[in-house]
């Protein structure tokens, strides 16, 4: 039987470029459903999913747990406050994951709160790539022409977009490896990686990638919220009227 799969959830921003006062962008709502609730369903009615871990904001784990209620949500197992940096939350995160590990097969799939218009196949082919080969970042192609800069912002090189991929979220880990090397960056006084592909890549392990959409978008601006609102309604008209 292979290991479980968890998921760990990081919610802990406190909207800071939504330029609201009122609640941290994660528990703003799209037709009266908050963000993080739309992120966390993608997990709760995976098959694949056993376990969900979310890192959430100081202050909002009561309410956060009345979401959970309130949208019937049982596979978020703990709910834990967020460290000094990104990096120091999502390890927060994998302690509370290491508590439900049962073998070195265990996967842990690692998002953003805010990053909700991803869908079961990019959860499945997350999963079956670390599976197969090993760490796995979920990518979206880029679209714009890459350019790189001096320090006199004169134009050095403009690159190659095919060869060019962004990386996004989920990004997917045996949790042995993951966890071993979130203590290694710690042992070397390294706080504040990006995110954990580019912690692994420091490292020197290989990534492999899984391709999603362009819309796979995390909602930091008011802007990316109204993307997200004309993604989602899109889709739901989809299903509506084929």
């Amino acid at each position: 039987m292979k290991g479980s799969n968890s998921v760990v959830i990081f919610a802990g921003g406190t909207g800071t470029r939504m330029k609201i006062t009122t609640k941290p962008k994660q528990f703003l709502e799209l037709h009266g459903k908050p963000i993080i609730i739309h992120t966390i369903e993608h997990f709760e009615n995976h098959p694949k999913i056993d376990n969900i871990i979310v890192v959430c904001v100081e202050g909002w784990h009561d309410y956060l747990r009345s979401l959970l209620v309130k949208y019937q949500i049982s596979k978020v197992r703990e709910i834990v406050s967020g460290g000094r940096t990104g990096q120091l939350s999502i390890f927060n995160g994998l302690e509370a994951v290491q508590k439900l590990v049962k073998s070195d097969d265990d996967v842990v799939l690692i998002h953003d709160g805010v990053r909700p218009l991803i869908d079961a196949d990019i959860i499945s082919k997350n999963i079956e790539s670390v599976r197969k080969y090993g760490a796995t970042v979920t990518v979206k192609p880029v679209i714009e022409t890459v350019i790189q800069v001096d320090e006199n912002s004169s134009i050095t090189n403009v690159v190659d977009r095919d060869s060019c991929q962004t990386a996004v979220a989920p990004q997917t880990f045996y949790f042995k490896d993951i966890f071993r090397l979130h203590l290694k960056a710690q042992q070397d006084n390294l706080f504040n990686m990006t995110d954990s592909a580019t912690l692994v890549r420091h490292y020197g392990m290989k990534l492999h990638t899984v391709m999603g959409g362009a819309e796979n978008i995390k909602i930091t601006t008011p802007s990316d919220f109204y993307i997200f609102k004309a993604i989602y309604d899109s889709r739901e008209n989809e299903q509506v009227f084929g």
